[in-house]
Order: structure tokens, then C-alpha cells, then sequence
């Protein structure tokens, strides 16, 4: 007699942002039900707002696992995971996946502090939970890297990064969601290593603007940690899509 089939039944708050988006397809394609919370509109979506409270009981009703992919650069993250956290205790305690960022506890940057408080208030929930801490974003390396490119001379900072595309983090992500609670999750990188410099030459080439491009030193507390590698994850290069594959994606597609 064949083992019976359980349906898990999974929320994705920020499910219509870049990487909440990644983590419901791949869900998807993998055949699971999905709900997502989201403030905008969009197939199967529950409207609702962390920040007011407004929709959260309704979105994690009846669910058994929860991907908290939605984020808050104005401090307050915290305040998110506070609401989803009491929504779900009320809820019968799903088990909570949530999406922080690698080095979020070397690296004195405000919003990799809300991060680290955050990742504490999952773990002294009571609920099962798995944080799981992934490098910086292509599109956001992209994005740093690109601001400047108009200039004549292109200054960069002497660090390095470790740049990971969402779909690969979609994809761990999407695991975590079918596995048991695993706590504190071991890192998740991207598959290389590479200089501002080296970055910001690949994102030149592929706009078509090359630049000379100026490495500097830049001082304070912040870009010490940097310098020293506090945001890299170099044991875990599980990632699988480059920068520059990133890149080319980009220009293929307009």
C-alpha cells in the first residue's frame, strides 16, 4: 500500500517582491499549494500589511509552513516578524523559514542590526523555525555598482563580494519549506568570490559604458568589516548562476 500523500499548505509573505516571487514559482513548479501575502494585488494572493496587522491572521490560517521573504529597509523589520510571529502562534505554529543576510552579526550596518534582532525574536519564539542567511543579491551588487557608471573615472571600495542569485536562494528556500525546522541554517553563497573591481568591470562591459575604474579605501567601522570579509560566506558557494551569467541574462532580455 503506497505511503499516503500530506499536502503542505505554504504562506510566502512578500510573495509578489523579486525574491518572494522566485520561491513561489519554484514552489509551484515542484507541485505545492501556495498562499501569498502580499500589500499589492496578484493571482491567488492574500492582501494584508505587516506593518498594521491588517489581513496576517487571515493569510496564515490553515497553513503548516510560513516563507518570510517580506522585508523593511525603514526599520522595521522587527516589527514585521513580531506580527507574523503572534499571528502564527495563533494559527497553531507553522513552522517559520526566515530569509536573513550573511554576516549580519560582524557587519555594524543598521539594517543588518534590525536583521540580527529579527533572526533572535524567530528563535525565542517557541515556534519551530529555520533562519537561513544567504550573500548579497546580484541585483543589488548590480545596483551599487551601476549608480556611478555615467562617470568618466568609477571609484570602488577595496572589498569583495560574494554575489548569489535569488532564484538559487529561491531554491534553498524552497527546501527549507518541505524540510523539517533546521534553526539556524548554514550560510548559502554564491559561486564566486570577486573584487568591486572585478564586478564593476562586468557590469561596465555589459552596459556597453567601460569606465577606469578607481579602487579606494574607504574608512569607518562599516567598510573595515566589509574589508575583512565579514559578508562572505567562502565555505558555502552552493550558488549556481554567476554575475556575469546574471549580466548576460539582462542584456539578452533587454
Amino acid at each position: 500500500m503506497a505511503p499516503e500523500v500530506v499536502d503542505v499548505r505554504i504562506l510566502v509573505t512578500g510573495g509578489t517582491g523579486r525574491l518572494g516571487s522566485a520561491v513561489v514559482a519554484r514552489l509551484r513548479a515542484a507541485g505545492e499549494e501556495v498562499r501569498v501575502l502580499s500589500r499589492r494585488p496578484g493571482p491567488d494572493v492574500v492582501r494584508g500589511d505587516l506593518r498594521t496587522g491588517r489581513g496576517v491572521d487571515t493569510a496564515v490560517s490553515g497553513v503548516d509552513v510560513v516563507v518570510h521573504c517580506a522585508t523593511d529597509y525603514f526599520g522595521r523589520e522587527t516589527q514585521l516578524a513580531r506580527t507574523l510571529i503572534e499571528a502564527a502562534r495563533w494559527a497553531g505554529g507553522p513552522h517559520l523559514v526566515y530569509v536573513s543576510i550573511v554576516g549580519v552579526d560582524r557587519v555594524p550596518l543598521g539594517y543588518y542590526r534590525a536583521k540580527h534582532d529579527t533572526e533572535h525574536l524567530f528563535a525565542a519564539s517557541g515556534l519551530p523555525y529555520t533562519i537561513q542567511r544567504a550573500t548579497q543579491f546580484h541585483g543589488l551588487v548590480r545596483s551599487l555598482l551601476s549608480g556611478a557608471s555615467r562617470l568618466p573615472v568609477l571609484p570602488v571600495p577595496r572589498i569583495s563580494f560574494q554575489p548569489v542569485d535569488v532564484r538559487d536562494v529561491a531554491r534553498r528556500l524552497a527546501t527549507h519549506a518541505l524540510d523539517d525546522p533546521a534553526g539556524p541554517a548554514p550560510d548559502f553563497g554564491g559561486p564566486e568570490i570577486l573584487r568591486a573591481a572585478e564586478l564593476a568591470q562586468a557590469v561596465g562591459e555589459a552596459s556597453g559604458r567601460r569606465r577606469r575604474i578607481v579602487p579606494l579605501t574607504v574608512p569607518g567601522e562599516t567598510f573595515r568589516a566589509y574589508a575583512g570579509g565579514g559578508h562572505l560566506a567562502p565555505g558555502h558557494r552552493e550558488g549556481e548562476i554567476t554575475f556575469r551569467e546574471y549580466l548576460a541574462e539582462r542584456v539578452d532580455h533587454g
